[in-house]
């Protein structure tokens, strides 16, 4: 691995995800409405206050990620949501997202992205990368 370049990866990554999870989070806000989200949460068979917890996360979730705020610890526990979303909202549309509806894979290879900046960290440019303690 590169490590001159790796954190300039792990920022173009931070960068591209943050701004991923803004936008869907304020589309289900300003768009969707937060009733409408969570009317759409409860016709996948889900708990319809499980809208207001996605459209919360992701646009507080996504804006820690663009800055830089624990943005690995954050990326990782949005790992669930997006998996959630593949499963429940995606998988019975196919594989293509220009299917009806959106198919599995857009959000099947955000939630790759989400492991992959977990794992690689903030990245250059975090305002408050979280510390690890000594071992």
């Amino acid at each position: 691995m590169d490590t001159r370049t790796a954190p300039y990866a792990a920022l173009v990554l931070r960068l591209a995800l943050g701004l991923m999870f803004v936008a869907h989070g304020l589309t289900k806000w300003l768009v969707f409405t937060p009733a409408g989200t969570a009317q759409y949460f409860a016709s996948l068979g889900l708990p319809g206050f499980l809208g207001y917890v996605a459209m919360v996360a992701e646009i507080v979730g996504g804006a820690a990620i663009l800055l830089g705020v624990a943005a690995r610890q954050t990326a990782a526990l949005l790992v669930p949501l997006l998996a959630g979303a593949t499963l429940f909202g995606h998988a019975a549309n196919g594989w293509a997202f220009g299917n009806a509806g959106g198919g599995w894979e857009y959000p099947a290879f955000l939630t790759a992205a989400a492991i992959a900046l977990a794992l690689l960290g903030d990245g250059a440019f975090a305002l408050k990368p979280l510390k690890r303690r000594a071992a």
